[in-house]
């Protein structure tokens, strides 16, 4: 089953990556069999992919510079801002955003005021990549239940362990990459039956 579900998490990213209706059919089709893993389901990965589109329109219909600036995960009702603004005019903004959108339990605002290049950006992207990559690779790790943001050289994480000795081992991945700084994790342990 590992090697199903990573086979699938590929084929997802790539199909992804496709141009034209075909792309977008195949896409959909793999990002719906990806959903049916999680620990949300389908119909969760709906409302929080549903959620973070409005947020995302919010945000942008308020000011498409800071749409640029700022990422939104969604898990579980949860949302998580990360990203880096010029301003706290701009942080409490996208805040009162997120906040605006009906059936959310809670904003995590891990908004840093400042400025970052290019360079950083990418190696951010390749933090996170990196991880991602670790998380996947691990069989005691179920990668599908998280989400990874990563803004100049910290790692955000939100989603759901199966259990903290899991969630210990994505920390120490993230710990264990270059040029990550500090790991912030707002992943909730499941709960046992």
């Amino acid at each position: 089953m590992r090697r199903s579900l990573l086979a699938l998490v590929v084929f997802a990213a790539v199909s992804g990556m496709l141009g034209g209706c075909a792309g977008v059919v195949v896409g959909a089709g793999a990002t719906a069999g990806v959903a049916a893993f999680e620990e949300r389901g389908i119909k969760g990965v709906a409302s929080d992919t549903a959620t973070a589109a409005k947020i995302r329109s919010k945000v942008m219909e308020h000011s498409p510079a800071l749409a640029l600036k700022v990422g939104i995960e969604v898990y579980d009702n949860r949302v998580l801002l990360t990203g880096i603004v010029a301003d706290e005019k701009a942080r409490a903004d996208a805040v009162k955003l997120a906040w605006s959108v009906k059936d959310i339990d809670d904003v995590l605002n891990e908004l840093m005021i400042g400025s970052a290049g290019i360079l950083d950006t990418a190696r951010d992207g390749w933090i996170s990549t990196q991880l991602f990559t670790r998380m996947t690779g691990d069989e005691k790790v179920l990668a599908i239940n998280y989400s990874i943001e990563t803004v100049n050289g910290v790692v955000y994480l939100i989603g759901l362990a199966q259990n903290q000795a899991e969630l210990d081992r994505v920390v120490n991945h993230a710990r264990d990459i270059e040029h990550v700084r500090r790991v912030v994790s707002h992943v909730r342990v499941k709960k046992k039956a």
